[in-house]
């Protein structure tokens, strides 16, 4: 492959994977009191200081693989904090029916967004 369209590329995919973790952190702003009862109720330690972290990290972390800054840690902390989040939030282990299978298909794009950011961990070059 061309190397100036691997580099675009590159770009285009990790500002799209960079911005789907952005806008879901923007949106935890809107969606605040409910995440943070859902996490209460999943046995969350001070769940409305582990949302406040999480949030500003899934934040950061989606801006630094935007552009280019950190891109290993911040791919490898997004690994860690979307299967962290699956955990305790898709537990679709304990459901039954619809609830189920629809918790089972996002833990399973939340494998393929783990999958993207192992390629983004794997071209990182800072």
């Amino acid at each position: 492959m061309d190397g100036v369209v691997e580099i675009w590329l590159l770009i285009i995919g990790r500002i799209l994977l960079g911005g789907l973790f952005v806008t879901a952190g923007l949106q935890h702003f809107f969606d605040f009191e409910t995440l943070m009862k859902q996490l209460g109720s999943r046995g969350v330690p001070l769940p409305q200081l582990a949302l406040v972290i999480g949030t500003a990290f899934q934040i950061i972390a989606g801006l630094g693989l935007m552009f280019g800054f950190y891109v290993l840690g911040a791919s490898i902390g997004l690994v860690a904090f979307t299967l962290i989040a699956s955990f305790l939030m898709l537990n679709f282990w304990d459901l039954k029916g619809e609830p189920r299978k629809t918790a089972r298909q996002v833990w399973q794009t939340n494998l393929a967004i783990i999958g993207g950011l192992l390629i983004s961990a794997a071209y990182a070059t800072t």
